[in-house]
């Protein structure tokens, strides 16, 4: 096991390389990446930098330099040959041979595309544009190196003593949950904190004391290297992101509204039945099982991203019953905001009524409130987005308005087609 502090404090490299493995990244940017390059060859797409928490001047805590360095590094990587094997060759989800030969022949010889980076007062405006496949690749490593470039800046100058006592109490904290999560029979929980995590060192040690506390009640985690490293299950399958670009692209408001019914229906295609886990919120959840085919109600289970959780994990309860489903035989993902404590009452609530799971994100691995001068690495809410698909734009509204994203009137013209009404914004930490 690596000595974080000893390695923050003996940081003397012209580069320590941030993201070393192509394969540092979430597995469900791979999934969504296969099922991309089979059907959206054509796509040209945009993504871009957008940090929520403004009061975090990114350009001034980071080195433009330094952040170059780290993305350029990142345009050197292709996949390992053990890399490779493992992608070829394991099981996920009970199928082997989840990615085809084309595509894996295509992603043996990827490299990242080029990026566009500018300074705009005290934040930096990143960009990738092209082909979909390609630069839907840069949002997970692009992210985890800001996020570290950040804590990097606030922990140099800091003491050896210093950093051996920040991290013990980082380490005590993270242990602490466990030995709180360890008293929920049959929990299921995953680590889904690659994108804003504190460095990939601190990410593998949590997944590290997650399996030792957890045991098997800890079911994986969502970023490839550590799974094939720890020997343990990669965990994920789609994101916002395929019916955001879907609807981007729909010709009318009527191929709009079945956009993402159209997506879910590509993803059972594409992955033989696997993989079933719906992502609702992208337009609304309410709405959108309002409005869903009989047959998805058949489907595995639904991901809790946005908005109340508790109220989203009800609604898809009301209408697995409405469908003629047993919720108790579904399987609900809460995955928006989670620490041991809104666990613990989903947890309470929930348990025995559906399946549960858990995606433990930032605060799992990114958990540094109150430990350094200023309260300077605490987490802070900052993604990469897909804001242009063929030159027109993208829009989110999410359950919590608070995470909308797209132009104002765009805004409104996906509200009236998806018929979303008044919308309670809640904070959004991460």
């Amino acid at each position: 096991m690596s000595d974080i502090a000893k390695r923050v404090y003996d940081h003397a490299w012209r580069i320590d390389p941030i993201v070393r493995w192509l394969l540092d990244t979430d597995f469900y940017k791979l999934l969504m990446c296969q099922t991309v390059f089979q059907r959206h060859a054509d796509v040209e797409v945009e993504f871009s930098l957008i940090n929520r928490s403004t009061s975090v001047p990114l350009a001034e805590l980071i080195d433009e330099a330094d952040l170059r360095a780290q993305l350029d590094h990142i345009r050197d990587l292709r996949l390992s040959r053990g890399e490779s094997t493992w992608l070829r060759g394991n099981t996920f989800y009970g199928k082997r041979a989840m990615f085809g030969p084309e595509f894996m022949a295509w992603l043996e010889q990827f490299r990242m595309p080029e990026y566009r980076l500018e300074r705009r007062g005290d934040q930096y405006e990143l960009n990738f544009r092209g082909p979909w496949a390609e630069v839907m690749m840069w949002e997970v490593p692009a992210l985890a190196v800001l996020m570290e470039l950040r804590g990097r800046a606030v922990l140099r100058g800091m003491g050896k003593f210093e950093l051996q006592v920040l991290y013990a109490r980082a380490m005590t904290r993270v242990w602490e949950k466990i030995e709180r999560l360890r008293k929920l029979p049959d929990l299921r929980i995953s680590d889904f904190g690659t994108r804003r995590r504190h460095s990939f060192l601190w990410q593998d040690w949590c997944v590290q004391a997650m399996i030792e506390g957890l045991g098997p009640n800890f079911t994986g985690s969502s970023n490839c290297h550590i799974a094939l490293r720890r020997d343990i299950e990669a965990i994920g399958t789609n994101a916002h992101e395929l019916p955001m670009i879907a609807a981007a692209l729909a010709p009318d408001d009527e191929a709009l509204r079945e956009a993402p019914y159209r997506v879910l229906e590509n993803w059972h295609e594409d992955y033989d039945g696997n993989l079933r886990i719906i992502l609702p919120d992208t337009y609304g959840t309410k709405g959108f099982l309002e409005r869903a085919p009989d047959w998805l109600a058949s489907w595995t289970g639904i991901r809790i991203d946005s908005g109340r959780p508790e109220e989203g994990a009800e609604t898809a309860i009301a209408w697995w019953k409405s469908r003629g489903q047993d919720p108790r035989e579904k399987l609900v993902i809460f995955s928006d905001g989670l620490d041991v404590e809104k666990i613990e009452a989903l947890y309470a609530r929930f348990n025995g009524r559906v399946k549960l799971g858990f995606g433990w994100g930032t605060l799992l691995t990114n958990d540094f409130r109150g430990l350094a001068p200023d309260d300077g690495l605490a987490p802070f809410s900052l993604v990469c987005k897909a804001v242009r698909a063929n030159g027109r734009p993208t829009v989110k509204l999410s359950d919590n308005p608070a995470k909308a994203m797209g132009p104002p009137d765009q805004i409104e013209r996906y509200k009236r087609v998806f018929g979303v009404g008044a919308q309670i914004a809640e904070p959004v930490l991460v």
